[in-house]
């Protein structure tokens, strides 16, 4: 089984800085990569400010603080993963861009390294047959936020090798983290479950069976639920819970997975949530007021 001895990431994002977090407090010598510098900068100052949450906490200490900092390094060039073992993309949830990330990946990166992708929904077999090396090919799917959540969904594509998901298994458990192996089916294991409630949610503000307010407390005080589903919705990102119904409705055909036209517009007018100040609450009032 080849070890994983240094982590590559594409995408300073939400989810590229947690990945980046969490492998370099777990000792691993991280490079994050963005086309943004602005994004990078960002992306670093998260991570500290995520990382004084957890000394506050007790949780590290000031010195695995500095140490997991000077474990990460940052670049706008994809030629930084040269000596990489194991590069995870997490750009945006766009399957095209995601394809092309991995055809100008492909030639910087060592024979013997290994490629994932932390894709919520995409078909794993469809984005390893653009790469060079589909049997080192596979999905890592981490849960937001990445340093709190335990669980990273595996998912093998049809040429994923023994070797890359016992290494990626390996990998998993050395950041803390509990896995569960998914087949590759649209939205794989937790989405395939999750963003159809959401969607149903929506369709239930739509056709005023109750108002936003209404449906997030049925269902926190109903059903247990730590948030309400359109509470969720705008913690993850309208735009991606839009990405995985549409990956949901033409996988599978089925029209039970059909996106609510109410979520439709909500992306369509840029109320992505709470990343954008607005989605189905406005956040630039406190607490946050429902926007419908």
């Amino acid at each position: 089984m080849p070890e994983i001895r240094s982590i590559g990431i594409i995408g300073a994002g939400q989810m590229g800085n947690g990945i980046a977090h969490v492998s370099a407090l777990a000792g691993l010598p991280v490079a994050m990569v963005d086309i943004s510098r602005p994004a990078l900068d960002k992306a670093l100052a998260t991570i500290a400010r995520n990382m004084e949450r957890q000394i506050g906490r007790k949780l590290i200490t000031p010195e695995q603080r500095d140490e997991a900092l000077e474990r990460i390094t940052t670049s706008t060039d994809l030629a930084s993963f040269g000596t990489t073992d194991f590069v995870i993309e997490a750009a945006t949830e766009k399957e095209e861009v995601k394809r092309e990330v991995f055809k100008a990946l492909c030639p910087h990166l060592k024979p013997e390294a290994m490629l994932a992708s932390n894709t919520s929904s995409i078909s794993i077999t469809r984005l390893a047959a653009v790469t060079d090396r589909p049997e080192r090919f596979i999905g890592m799917h981490f849960m937001n936020p990445v340093p709190v959540m335990k669980l990273v969904e595996v998912i093998r594509g049809i040429a994923t090798d023994e070797p890359t998901y016992r290494a990626v298994e390996a990998l998993a458990r050395k950041l803390g983290k509990m896995t569960a192996t998914a087949q590759d089916f649209p939205a794989f294991i937790v989405n395939r479950i999750l963003v159809p409630m959401i969607n149903e949610a929506v369709y239930a503000l739509y056709e005023g069976v109750g108002d936003i307010r209404s449906i997030d407390t049925a269902m926190k005080l109903g059903a247990n639920h730590p948030m309400g589903p359109l509470e969720l919705a705008d913690f993850i990102g309208l735009d991606t819970c839009l990405s995985v119904m549409q990956v949901l409705y033409d996988g599978l055909s089925d029209s039970k997975y059909r996106p609510c036209p109410l979520l439709v517009k909500y992306v369509e007018a840029g109320w992505l949530g709470r990343k954008t100040g607005k989605g189905f609450y406005d956040y630039s009032q406190d607490p946050p007021a429902p926007t419908r």
